[in-house]
């Protein structure tokens, strides 16, 4: 079992690091058609199997209150972004789905901010420590 002051210190690092980094991309994201929080749903439809998902899932992945991503969606809906539809299976649940327009958007924003990202992240390791961190990333997702 790791150490607690050695778990601590890796904790506030990595922390750290990522406050760091997303202040800087959050600087620069490209203003225009989306927010960052707005991309941040369109990247993960984007990724998702049909690019749709119920919207209990898709907060699953996003770092705000479910109240907060149903008002964002609502607010992507309105704009023609994301399409809703009731969940066939189960009526109480909502789908989410990227409309044409929405992964338009999304492509035209995720250019520049994966320029963004590959100054600031690739920037900083090598192409090994970037494998590296994302298993590692990958594991602290996934738990003990």
């Amino acid at each position: 079992m790791t150490d607690a002051a050695t778990a601590v210190a890796a904790w506030e690092a990595l922390f750290r690091a990522q406050v760091s980094v997303m202040r800087q991309l959050s600087a620069e994201f490209p203003a225009g058609d989306v927010s960052l929080n707005d991309y941040d749903v369109l990247f993960t439809l984007s990724r998702a199997p049909g690019h749709r998902l119920r919207i209990r899932n898709l907060g699953e992945n996003l770092l705000l209150t479910q109240p907060s991503v149903s008002r964002l969606i609502d607010r992507l809906a309105g704009r023609g972004l994301v399409s809703k539809t009731q969940d066939p299976d189960d009526g109480r649940g909502v789908i989410v789905e990227l409309t044409d327009a929405g992964f338009a958007a999304f492509r035209r924003a995720a250019v520049r901010h994966m320029e963004s990202i590959t100054r600031r992240v690739g920037g900083s390791l090598s192409p090994e420590e970037l494998v590296r961190l994302t298993e590692l990333c990958d594991r602290l997702r996934e738990g003990p």
